[in-house]
């Protein structure tokens, strides 16, 4: 019987555990994660950003988390010798038809309470002599870090305390009463907990169907596809490169990413998934594209944006497609810079009306919370979103 249990090795789940046993370290802990490592999906295949915060919503759950996790994201890798380095983001239009939609961003990032700086082309040459655009916005809080290190370390912390950490442990069952949850997982495993804590990710909606708590929303996988450049053009950039994204859709578009270990990725794509952690170039799985088929959220979404997925489709099977999405704002890049690099794939909580669920999401029961969305700044966000889940919990 332990006092808490907690589902999921990203970094959501180590946020929660690594705090809730500082917050309570007489308590029992356990948490489960069912690869042989930590931060094997989401968390491990992103563009590694720290997210200043510059496109949510105000007021929203996203933009207020976001804000505080780029100073404890900063704080934890000082802290614990995970490497960082706050580089800066520049959002690029790359012609008078998207200044509108920068000027904005502009004013929603001074709502955010972001203080971001307008550069015309000739500032925007100074800073990046090998992107073009008529005008940019400079973030200079943005900045990469190694996520998975960030995991690692947390795990550590957590173990340190007197956390248990049980990896290649999947969840199979769950069983509520009324004084506890009962746990089954594919090692024959049979665990109890008095409070359960569900960061499943790509796994958030049969992980909350198991207590009843999956109404509302399911989860619908995107693909996305990365390029990595060579190494002889490891100086094409200093800052991240955005475009301007498509407001109507919550995907940022095709940038350029100076990665922490020196080298530079594209990318990514969204591409509808059919197989929720499918990398590898066979992405179909019986079961979760059964899931997809039998959702309505799914049909309508799909309806709603069919042409943004034709697009997707039809850059994705052809690099000079999608080289032209990035030489629009870099024109130097040719087809024999797209090298091949890891794929990723992006959990999107879809309600039964076919609209995205843009903010974070949480359902309870009374003796589980199971984190449904945790969308993109969810990483940047995660050491608060962590000290929130406590909270939720505590005041349960």
């Amino acid at each position: 019987m332990y006092d808490f249990a907690i589902i999921g090795g990203g970094i959501v789940g180590l946020s929660t555990a690594w705090q809730l046993k500082k917050r309570h370290p007489d308590a029992s802990i356990v948490l489960l994660e069912k690869e042989d490592a930590v931060a094997r999906h989401q968390t491990g295949r992103n563009s590694g950003v720290i997210h200043a915060g510059i496109y949510y919503t105000p007021g929203s759950l996203k933009a207020t988390l976001c804000r505080e996790g780029v100073d404890r994201t900063i704080e934890f890798c000082r802290d614990n010798d995970v490497p960082f380095d706050q580089c800066g983001k520049l959002i690029v239009a790359a012609d008078e038809s998207e200044i509108d939609r920068l000027d904005a961003l502009y004013e929603r990032a001074h709502d955010n309470g972001l203080d971001l700086e307008l550069l015309d082309d000739d500032g925007l040459r100074a800073l990046e002599p090998n992107v073009t655009g008529v005008k940019a916005l400079l973030s200079p809080r943005t900045g990469i870090v190694d996520y998975p290190g960030m995991c690692r370390a947390m795990a550590r912390l957590f173990q340190a305390d007197g956390g248990e950490l049980r990896l290649g442990t999947a969840v199979t069952r769950l069983l509520e009463s009324e004084s506890r949850v009962e746990i089954r997982t594919n090692t024959g495993a049979f665990l109890e907990t008095r409070y359960l804590v569900a960061c499943g990710g790509l796994m958030a909606d049969r992980l909350a169907d198991m207590l009843g708590a999956g109404k509302g929303f399911g989860i619908v996988p995107y693909r996305g596809e990365y390029y990595r450049l060579p190494e002889e053009r490891s100086n094409l950039v200093r800052h991240l490169i955005y475009p301007v994204p498509d407001p109507t859709l919550p995907f940022l578009g095709v940038h350029i990413t100076p990665m922490i270990d020196g080298s530079i990725t594209v990318g990514p794509s969204a591409l509808q998934g059919w197989k929720r952690e499918g990398y590898g170039k066979r992405n179909v799985s019986l079961r979760d594209t059964l899931s997809l088929l039998t959702y309505s959220g799914f049909w309508r979404l799909s309806v709603k944006h069919r042409k943004a997925g034709i697009r997707e489709i039809r850059d994705a099977m052809s690099r000079r497609r999608y080289l032209r999405k990035l030489t629009k704002y870099c024109p130097s890049l040719t087809k024999k810079d797209l090298l091949p690099h890891p794929t990723g794939v992006r959990a999107m909580a879809v309600d039964p009306q076919g609209n995205m669920i843009d903010d974070f999401l949480f359902a309870e029961t009374p003796r589980s919370l199971h984190v449904c969305n945790a969308p993109s700044p969810a990483a940047t966000s995660a050491i608060p979103i962590g000290r929130l889940i406590c909270e939720k919990i505590e005041s349960q």
